[in-house]
């Protein structure tokens, strides 16, 4: 199992200009993205973590995936695509369906500790509107959250 387990991660760092830049990543992968940072996130603090997670190049990126992190509130601390959305609240942000996206997992992550969201989201890579499967885990009061785009 540990050699599956790194297999797993040297695949996540692989840049994706390697793979190529058109496939999309999958909801394991987004899933298993959290589960890195988490890790890190616990490992290194809050601080730490944010400004790895802000990085667009760096470890927490992948393919079209990238790490954010809500506070309890609502407020973006960390966002691996958008760094203007750090600092903002997202608690009355809506998808174009209107649900309260950020809302709704930063509640459902403080009810049951982890879990799944679908939504709508601006794909940073299309600069479209997209179908989007968000994982999300709670770690004290943050919501770390990866989502990946429905092709």
């Amino acid at each position: 199992m540990p050699r599956l387990a790194a297999a797993v991660t040297a695949f996540l760092l692989i840049p994706a200009a390697v793979l190529g830049a058109e496939e999309r990543a999958t909801t394991k992968e987004a899933e298993l993205m959290v589960h890195r940072a988490v890790d890190f996130l616990n490992k290194n603090g809050k601080e730490t973590a944010a400004s790895v997670f802000n990085d667009p190049k760096g470890i927490f990126t992948y393919r079209d995936l990238y790490i954010a992190v809500l506070d309890g509130k609502g407020t973006t601390v960390a966002h691996g695509a958008k760094k203007e959305l750090i600092g903002k609240s997202m608690w009355n942000a809506k998808d174009v369906d209107g649900r309260y996206f950020a809302r709704e997992m930063v509640q459902r992550s403080a009810a049951s500790g982890k879990g799944w969201y679908e939504y709508k989201f601006n794909n940073p890579a299309t600069g479209k509107v997209e179908a989007k499967v968000a994982y999300f885990e709670r770690v004290g009061d943050l919501t770390v959250l990866c989502g990946a785009y429905r092709p």
